[in-house]
């Protein structure tokens, strides 16, 4: 057996769904590379390359080549994610990444790069339908997702907002697609995305606090 196809049999079975290992696998990186992105590690960008790397067999198995596409793209930004990251570590008073909001322009830039993404992405899904059988919620994922990623990457809060965002689409897609292991991630992505938001937004707090008890 070759270790594609392993990847893509069966862990084992639960509440009638099939459980694969790529999934399986895949997304339990993928959580590691949230709670380490909540912590502001480097080390969550190498946790998001490899749980791409092993997504792109569990999407291949359900015919979802957007979401192949998309972890091919989780690839990519990952990289220059390290990169940008490694050259901003030590920004923060601890020697960590600094993270703050983004300003109003950042925001209109994120916003309209997601609602042109996902309209130019759904158009592909739909104009080939065999590239989704979803073809609108899997482009809102596909584009939710890079965005979430680059927000991530320049340390701005938003990125939490994305996630959640994506996960609202997701959890219901994922179930649907046969993935049943990716839903529950989904499900447990909700609960660390608001505990790493609570932490990063009290964080944009914290240098203004030190300010005020500084003295003049």
């Amino acid at each position: 057996m070759s270790a594609l196809d392993w990847l893509n049999s069966e862990a084992f079975a639960a509440f009638g769904q099939r459980i694969i290992w790529s999934d399986l696998l895949g997304n339990t990186i993928g959580l590691a590379a949230l709670a380490l992105g909540w912590r502001r590690s480097l080390w969550t960008w190498p946790a998001q390359l490899l749980s791409g790397v092993v997504l792109v067999a569990a999407y291949a198995s359900a015919h979802l080549s957007g979401g192949v596409g998309k972890q091919l793209l989780v690839i990519t930004v990952a990289l220059w994610g390290w990169r940008q990251w490694r050259l901003g570590r030590g920004q923060a008073q601890d020697g960590s990444i600094a993270v703050r909001f983004a300003t109003w322009r950042e925001r209109g830039f994120l916003v309209a790069g997601a609602v042109a993404g996902t309209l130019a992405v759904g158009g592909l899904f739909t104009l080939y339908p065999s590239l989704s059988w979803s073809p609108w919620a899997d482009a809102y994922i596909f584009v939710g997702t890079l965005v979430a990623m680059v927000a991530q990457a320049r340390g701005l809060v938003e990125f939490w907002f994305a996630w959640l965002l994506v996960d609202v689409v997701g959890v219901p897609l994922a179930f649907g697609s046969g993935l049943a292991f990716s839903g529950l991630v989904y499900v447990v992505y909700f609960a660390l995305v608001l505990w790493g938001m609570r932490d990063w937004w009290l964080r944009t707090r914290t240098p203004a606090k030190a300010l005020e008890g500084a003295p003049a």
